[in-house]
């Protein structure tokens, strides 16, 4: 497979409460912690629970639920992270996505190597399923944690794509 997340299992931290699912992954999880790992094209990408991974979750939501939309045929996310920038443009491939991606910065400095595999193929059930790894790694630690979030519409629409995936 071209596209694969693997979510690990990093150590948590005490946090009471928190702005929002972002704000609460950033805080939760300590510096060194298990990343997670991005595959694409083969080429392993991390993404760090503490910084990348709150940046992308207010693009990242909003995305899985839109290439599940029957009426989805084109969209652009960028990925804002100092150590995860990059810039995707999705498009419907029957049942399938073509992402065409440009990469900024990541962890490493090995964005040539990713310009180089830019294009990438991928179900669009297994790219959202890969990305609900990492989702349902934070929704997990965040109920154990006892989280309490002042706004939790991103944390909602979370545990709505992972109950249409169970």
């Amino acid at each position: 497979m071209s596209f694969w997340l693997q979510s690990g299992n990093p150590e948590t931290l005490e946090v009471g409460s928190a702005a929002d699912m972002a704000d609460a992954t950033g805080q939760m999880y300590p510096m060194g912690a298990e990343d997670a790992i991005l595959f694409w094209n083969r080429v392993p990408v991390r993404l760090e629970y503490r910084y990348d991974i709150p940046v992308l979750l207010d693009d990242l939501v909003p995305l899985l639920e839109e290439v599940q939309n029957p009426a989805f045929s084109h969209t652009q996310v960028h990925w804002g992270s100092d150590t995860f920038s990059a810039e995707w443009d999705l498009a419907r491939d029957g049942d399938g996505l073509r992402i065409d991606s440009r990469w900024e910065s990541v962890h490493g400095g090995y964005e040539f190597l990713l310009n180089d595999r830019s294009r990438l193929t991928v179900g669009i059930v297994s790219f959202v399923s890969e990305w609900l790894k990492v989702l349902r790694r934070i929704t997990s630690d965040l109920s154990v944690c006892r989280v309490a979030l002042e706004d939790d519409d991103i944390a909602v629409r979370v545990k709505a794509l992972l109950s249409m995936s169970s």
